[in-house]
């Protein structure tokens, strides 16, 4: 089967690529442990905040990447995100809603790897599983807004998560006051 995503490989060092930006190609249980062992040492708040803001900064830094390669502005780049993400085994997103004019969006998660990988016997009624997610959507959508001229800066949460039993996981992008 021919990847969905495009994939070059240096024959000379090994390095992976797609659209010029270096890649991982690593099995989910080997993600997903070093996910969970890290968690747990640090605790669920300090290592969630640490991962918000690392991935609000990488995926601003990718959609200005992926913009400029694929000729892409506004919106489109945050849909090309999605689409990106769902292509690589993270699980699949979609917008619900989205109004790129004020930073406001619902996303839907189905199939996240977090869930399909603690199983159905493992649901955690306590808290998300999926949280991980949400400072990549903020980010993203601050540089929708940034490139636009909109003077806005977002935060995203979690609503709901299929770890606490749901069908998918639901987030919400909306204007920091």
């Amino acid at each position: 089967m021919k990847p969905q995503v495009p994939i070059e490989v240096d024959e000379a060092t090994g390095v992976w690529t797609t659209d010029g930006l270096p890649m991982l190609y690593v099995p989910r249980h080997f993600f997903v442990n070093n996910h969970t062992a890290i968690e747990e040492a640090l605790g669920r708040g300090k290592y969630a905040t640490l991962l918000y803001d690392a991935g609000y900064k990488s995926a601003y830094f990718w959609c200005a990447s992926e913009a400029k390669t694929h000729g892409l502005s506004g919106l489109p780049v945050f849909e090309h995100y999605l689409k990106r993400l769902s292509q690589r085994g993270w699980g699949q997103f979609r917008f619900q809603t989205v109004d790129a004019r004020s930073g406001a969006a619902e996303i839907r998660l189905e199939n996240s790897l977090f869930v399909l990988a603690q199983g159905a016997d493992n649901v955690s009624p306590a808290g998300t599983s999926c949280y991980m997610f949400a400072g990549w959507f903020a980010g993203a959508m601050d540089w929708v807004l940034d490139t636009s001229g909109v003077g806005v800066k977002t935060h995203s949460t979690e609503l709901q998560c299929g770890g606490q039993g749901h069908s998918h996981c639901l987030f919400r992008v909306r204007p920091q006051i």
